[in-house]
């Protein structure tokens, strides 16, 4: 072990969505970053070609959200958000509410983007219940969405390894659409993919199924990211919103990876031209720099429900860190970043060179399709026979141990998403650095 690891002992922490047991045989340990690179325990300069985790959109360590952070944090280290507020939380939800799609005027804190999909999901029941259709309790979710791992957003989601070990208690009353990837008709697809519009029409197929009146809500990511970017077909959002607007469903929106300026507008729903009912945010609210998630809800839902109870506590659900004065000041500070640095625009700039640098792959070893939109891009290999996933973990080590680049891999999909103040030439780094992992990877 070298640099902080021999100091440090692995035992005790028991990491999450990690292989263990190969992580502390050889272990990787971040102990700085600033701007588009993280410092690991040897020294090493690693270029970050995931945003974190989908999340740093304005890059690391901007002293502008860090000094909001420490004013907020000497000033009001806590207040509680049950029958109480504090002046922060109001001016988020506004400078929120403005930047959402028009008419989604209403939000809800929580502290995930997690907790911010159970909300949405008990909005929709609770706005049903107010306008006295109770009997609106399916969800339907899609094939490989991502919607965090609460039980009701690993009900709704459709990830398989995330649900086998629950499954005997998962939300009943849930189905799921078919997924909109297929290499067949659509690989190495330059944004979004022409086929596929159609997929959405298996929503009328639920209806048949469950009955339109007992169908509560559609939850989708507009991109869905953590499965391996899938980028939806030209006319499948309008679908949806089409179907869902004709029976009386709910369409809810996950942009807690879309959320931000990651395709090329505030969020997705601006970039597709596709306004849902209901819509959840994390990650980049705060650039990560402290946890923080929101559900956004159409003034109308939120009339809905307030309106139907006559006094007290109308809707019993909340967190107690529900917009948090330390979080709410790092959010506040990041949508000013946002908007003075254009970034929550900059993705629609930057990404032809983004996916001509991305689609340059296209005849490095191992693969089988490339994917982009905004400045996201998801590499598809080819698995090894019998093993999936080897050949995408052993691409991740080697870009991070031997490229100095970190990357993110679901399965046998190299995932990037880099802060969105990447620059041409680090667009071109990236890219490098994923083909020579590529070449050392058998």
């Amino acid at each position: 072990m070298t640099g902080a690891t021999s100091a440090t002992s692995l035992d005790a922490l028991w990491m999450p969505f990690t292989a263990n047991k190969a992580f502390k045989s050889r272990p990787r340990l971040l102990v700085s970053a600033k701007d588009m690179h993280y410092r690991s325990d040897d020294g090493r300069t690693i270029l970050d070609g995931t945003a974190g985790l989908w999340c740093v959109n304005a890059g690391h360590c901007r002293q502008p959200i860090l000094d909001a952070m420490m004013q907020a944090a000497s000033t009001l280290d806590f207040a509680p958000s049950f029958q109480m507020g504090h002046p922060l939380m109001f001016q988020l939800a506004d400078r929120l509410a403005a930047l959402l799609p028009e008419g989604m005027d209403s939000v809800f804190f929580s502290g995930s983007g997690s907790e911010a999909m159970d909300s949405a999901l008990k909005i929709a029941l609770a706005y049903h219940l107010a306008r006295g259709e109770s009997e609106r309790c399916f969800f339907v979710g899609r094939q490989r969405g991502y919607h965090g791992v609460g039980f009701g957003g690993i009900s709704v989601g459709g990830i398989e390894n995330n649900r086998k070990t629950f499954t005997t208690q998962l939300l009943p009353h849930i189905d799921h659409l078919p997924h909109t990837h297929d290499l067949a008709h659509n690989a190495f697809s330059k944004g979004q993919p022409q086929w596929g519009a159609h997929l959405a029409d298996a929503l009328e197929d639920m209806v048949a199924k469950h009955g339109a009146e007992r169908i509560a809500a559609v939850i989708v990511e507009p991109v869905a990211g953590s499965t391996g970017v899938l980028v939806p077909p030209v006319g499948y959002l309008q679908r949806l919103r089409e179907l869902c607007t004709k029976h009386g469903i709910l369409l809810i929106f996950d942009e807690v990876i879309t959320g931000f300026g990651r395709v090329g507008a505030p969020f997705a729903a601006q970039a597709f031209g596709v306004t849902p009912d209901i819509l959840t945010v994390a990650k980049g609210l705060t650039n990560a720099a402290v946890p923080m998630g929101a559900t956004a809800v159409k003034t109308s839902i939120y009339d809905t429900v307030v309106n139907a109870t006559e006094r007290g506590i109308e809707f019993f659900h909340g967190y107690t860190y529900s917009g948090h004065p330390l979080a709410a000041a790092a959010g506040l500070a990041t949508l000013d970043v946002y908007q003075q640095e254009g970034l929550l625009t900059r993705a629609a700039t930057v990404s032809p060179v983004w996916e001509a640098a991305m689609h340059a792959l296209r005849d490095a070893p191992h693969v089988i399709d490339v994917r982009n939109i905004g400045l996201v891009a998801g590499i598809e290999l080819a698995a090894r026979d019998g093993v999936v996933g080897a050949r995408g973990y052993d691409v991740f080590t080697n870009a991070f141990h031997e490229q100095g680049a970190l990357i993110r891999v679901t399965g046998d999909i190299v995932a990037l998403s880099p802060p969105l103040i990447i620059s041409d030439a680090q667009i071109d780094e990236l890219a490098t650095k994923v083909r020579r992992a590529l070449e050392a990877t058998p």
